[in-house]
């Protein structure tokens, strides 16, 4: 039985004057928010959601990544360059079609485990994996998989206030304001709303954050929330470029397997940036996977919403497909991707780490994160290097590991 989850925080979307709002919400926010929608009835008792209005928009300084506040046209040609060349990195994705994760046939390999011991399957179906799932597994996969069977662990004071400081930077841009929900179909209408808002401010404004993002990584669905989405100028022309911001409790540098797994993080976000603009986004796909209802009407308060921002929308097919004609519209992100440390303290920045997407290590970590997820191996244990990790892991105390190296030391002794 999948685990009893907290009520779902606010999620933000746009606001009255809706020129260019965007979204806030954490990734720990967005698993929680899926859970609790996927759970509940088609009848969803109305809830209150958080909405947002810009403010002026106030970019921190990196050097590496030059930010502007003048959004200039994308040449034709860069754009079509750029989707010929797409091919060779979404050409082997599976044709989301034929391809439903497990799908109802029951097909199995002799590597698989049971379908019914997937984890994707018992607990994110209808939902999809976040990019947390992700980075999760890559962290730990046995400290992921307590997580989905015995409940998530408690937030710790670093956690909270890495959580804070994001609140604070998304509120340098914009403010909540509330709104009502009253199905899943309505739920999906804000995400979808919040990217349509967010990408609106970057090109107005050069700059967007907490930017919620869907899409299909090698057949299987993936959400997120990008951190910050800023437009850079690369030799004369300007790209969207993908920040991330990581908060430390010491005033220390990550380490390898922290630059690690941040690396991964950011690479999902533009992986799915990237598919999302130079792929037909699959709609049919969608609805059937989320289990959505395309002619569902949505509720007045956010009929009102579309229509303040000035969109003649009536159901959730007609917003999908508007979001799928926006997609269309942009362009790839940079290549160069920055991780930026804070000391939780001060806000100082401790390092900035600019890297370039890799796609062949991309593939091969997610490749290997998907094995564990549909159920065709057993989850791993960190590396012996890198057991350090298990001091700072609540379920330590019942980890097999624990006891085989407990059992390992009286041997040796």
């Amino acid at each position: 039985m999948e685990e009893q989850r907290p009520s779902p925080p606010p999620v933000p979307v746009a606001a009255d004057h809706l020129e260019i709002p965007t979204v806030f919400i954490t990734e720990e926010e967005m698993a929680a928010f899926e859970a609790a929608i996927t759970s509940a009835a088609r009848s969803l008792s109305s809830r209150s959601l958080s909405l947002l209005q810009p403010k002026a928009l106030r970019a921190p300084p990196s050097p590496s990544l030059p930010s502007s506040s003048r959004f200039a046209i994308f040449p034709h040609n860069v754009q079509t360059d750029w989707k010929a060349n797409a091919d060779r990195r979404f050409s082997n994705l599976s044709n989301p079609a034929e391809l439903d994760v497990e799908d109802s046939g029951g097909r199995t390999t002799n590597n698989c485990l049971r379908r019914s011991k997937s984890l994707l399957r018992r607990y994110r179906m209808r939902r999809g994996l976040s990019v947390t799932d992700i980075t999760g597994s890559e962290w730990c996969e046995k400290q992921m998989e307590f997580v989905l069977t015995r409940g998530r662990r408690e937030l710790t004071e670093a956690m909270k206030a890495g959580s804070f400081r994001h609140q604070q930077l998304e509120e340098e841009v914009m403010k909540r304001v509330e709104i009502r929900i009253e199905s899943r179909e309505d739920a999906w209408a804000l995400k979808l709303l919040n990217f349509i808002y967010g990408t609106n401010q970057l090109l107005s404004k050069g700059l967007t954050r907490e930017l919620p993002i869907v899409g299909l990584v090698e057949g299987v669905w993936m959400i997120g929330v990008i951190d910050e989405v800023r437009m850079s100028t690369i030799k004369g022309v300007q790209f969207p470029s993908l920040v991330d911001t990581k908060t430390r409790r010491q005033n220390t540098l990550p380490s390898e397997a922290q630059k690690r797994n941040a690396r991964l993080q950011l690479m999902c976000y533009k992986y799915l940036w990237d598919y999302i603009v130079s792929n037909d986004f699959p709609i049919g796909f969608f609805f059937k996977f989320f289990e959505l209802r395309p002619h569902h009407k949505f509720s007045n308060e956010i009929k009102e919403k579309i229509a303040n921002s000035g969109l003649h929308i009536e159901t959730l097919e007609e917003l999908v497909n508007h979001f799928r004609a926006i997609c269309c519209s942009l362009v790839p992100s940079h290549d160069e991707l920055l991780l930026r440390y804070e000391h939780q303290a001060d806000h100082a920045v401790l390092a900035e780490d600019t890297f370039t997407f890799d796609w062949d290590w991309f593939k091969s970590q997610i490749g290997h994160c998907f094995q564990f997820w549909l159920g065709k191996r057993e989850a791993g244990y960190v590396s012996e290097d890198e057991r350090w990790k298990c001091r700072h892991c609540s379920f330590s105390a019942t980890c097999p590991l624990t006891q085989m190296q407990s059992n390992t030391k009286e041997a040796n002794n």
